[in-house]
């Protein structure tokens, strides 16, 4: 069978890139099947895009946002209808279990469903004037284009979050996918075009970092959502800063629980296991710290964990009895694997992991090492990766100290009985996500989520619930002066 090749997505017309030059994707945990090849774009490519949304601008800004909402109905419905399909090719793509897969494919349809509702609620504010007969009003606005350059993690949950609160305002958009897997993100373009959305409001271009780099600098790009390393997203800010446009930052965690001596252990063991392990712990609020709190069950509980850890099947996530699938790729891999070498030479204890597995995948065994001090590279940089750091502590005071003292600021947790410490650290952790019985995952899309960091993981900006309306609106204040006679201020 001969490989497939696919195309830009311009103005709801497939379109191969300028350049004339290809990259392949593959499969992380068959490394010889290819998905096909995607166009390496250029500015040329960019340029024709970006016509194609300005002018589309023009028409979606004035479409009624009922109207806007349609579109994203018809999509969640298109999404559904193909729910077991997109779940099979994105396992493919990104390695992950079949079971999370199914999971993300869901969190693009309630993305949709709850963004399309709030096409009836994007308010503004009515206030009193100082004044006599007069009224103020301000109400949102979309901005024009938008710029989406998203990670290769969760390649169709992460474009949607950002798509669907930038459609429903009267944005149109231009999504360069990550090049580690960008077929996703095709087949989700595809869906909101057959959903009825006009030309020209979506657009996706493949490439690497230079088209990143390019849409970051394009002038006409009024708004740029980043979703990717800290490195990146300082790059991508400093763009956007000297042309003083907007720009919304999801960059990297060093995310921890914190286990108090009477947490509950069962749900402690299934939280580290699930937040540690889950997506082959490429999630940007994966558990990668444990903070634990000695005690007389602290070591049993330890072995308890690695024990669990060993025991977790990994292999193919097509394969529904896998629970853990491979690394993204062999580079990702061998720079897990220097990150568990160099925390063993520093005097860590390998408790389980710290190994290739067999296969033709890029298998790396579920990883703990203990005797983790806080200053140490484990405890500090983010690894992206199955590997999990153990930092035990004396007290409360100390776990609560360990949690905050890292550069990032995106999702901590803490396992306690006592409601009381429970609220203080909620209250005292220096983070976007605080979790209280539950692992630094599972960030929801909508209602009063909010999803995004302190610190160097982000600039402030939020995803997934109606925040998100933020990044994509901006603000115009209408006095209204329905007076008969002049009027004048007057001042005493």
């Amino acid at each position: 069978m001969s490989e497939k090749t696919y195309s830009n997505i311009i103005n709801n017309v497939l379109k191969p890139s300028s350049s004339g030059q290809y990259f392949q994707k593959f499969n992380p945990a068959k490394p010889s099947e290819s998905l096909g090849k995607f166009p390496q774009s250029n500015a040329q490519d960019l340029e024709q895009a970006l016509e194609a949304a300005k002018q589309a601008f023009e028409i979606w800004k004035n479409t009624p946002a009922p109207k806007r909402a349609e579109v994203l109905y018809k999509a969640a419905e298109i999404t559904s209808g193909q729910k077991e399909e997109l779940a099979q090719i994105l396992t493919k793509e990104t390695g992950k279990p079949i079971v999370e897969a199914r999971g993300e494919i869901q969190e693009v349809i309630d993305t949709y469903l709850f963004f399309a509702g709030e096409g009836r609620r994007i308010y503004g504010l009515t206030g009193q004037s100082e004044l006599h007969n007069k009224s103020i009003t301000t109400i949102r606005q979309p901005i024009g284009v938008c710029g989406f350059i998203t990670a290769w993690n969760f390649p169709a949950a992460v474009p949607s979050w950002k798509i669907a609160p930038a459609l429903i305002t009267g944005n149109t958009f231009i999504l360069k996918p990550s090049s580690e897997a960008p077929l996703s993100a095709y087949l989700l373009v595809q869906n909101l075009c057959g959903a009825g959305l006009p030309n020209g409001c979506a657009n996706l271009l493949f490439g690497n970092g230079e088209l990143g780099t390019l849409i970051a600098n394009e002038p006409e790009i009024k708004v740029v959502s980043l979703t990717g390393s800290t490195e990146v997203g300082r790059k991508v800010y400093t763009a956007c800063a000297g042309q003083l446009k907007k720009c919304a930052l999801e960059l990297g965690g060093k995310n921890a629980i914190i286990a108090l001596d009477d947490a509950n252990e069962e749900l402690l063991l299934e939280g580290v296991l699930w937040g540690a392990f889950g997506t082959a712990g490429q999630r940007c609020t994966s558990t990668s710290r444990l903070i634990l709190q000695k005690s007389a069950w602290s070591k049993q509980f330890l072995a308890k964990l690695s024990h669990a850890a060993n025991k977790l099947k990994v292999g193919d996530g097509a394969d529904e009895k896998n629970q853990i699938g491979p690394v993204i790729s062999a580079k990702q891999r061998e720079n897990i694997h220097g990150f568990v070498q160099r925390a063993v030479l520093a005097g860590g204890e390998l408790l389980c992991g710290g190994k290739f597995l067999d296969g033709e995948g890029y298998f790396y065994a579920p990883t703990i090492i203990s005797q983790i001090k806080p200053e140490m590279e484990l405890a500090c940089q983010e690894v992206f990766g199955p590997v999990l750091a153990v930092i035990e502590v004396d007290n409360f005071e100390t776990a609560l100290k360990v949690a905050n003292n890292t550069d990032y600021g995106l999702s901590l947790a803490i396992y306690t009985q006592n409601i009381n410490l429970a609220l203080k650290a909620s209250n005292q952790l220096e983070s976007g996500l605080v979790y209280i019985n539950a692992p630094t995952i599972g960030a929801e899309c909508g209602g009063a989520s909010a999803f995004g960091g302190w610190k160097h993981t982000g600039n402030g900006s939020r995803e997934g619930g109606v925040l998100a309306l933020d990044t994509y609106t901006q603000y115009k204040t209408i006095y209204i002066d329905y007076s008969e006679k002049l009027q004048r201020a007057q001042i005493d």
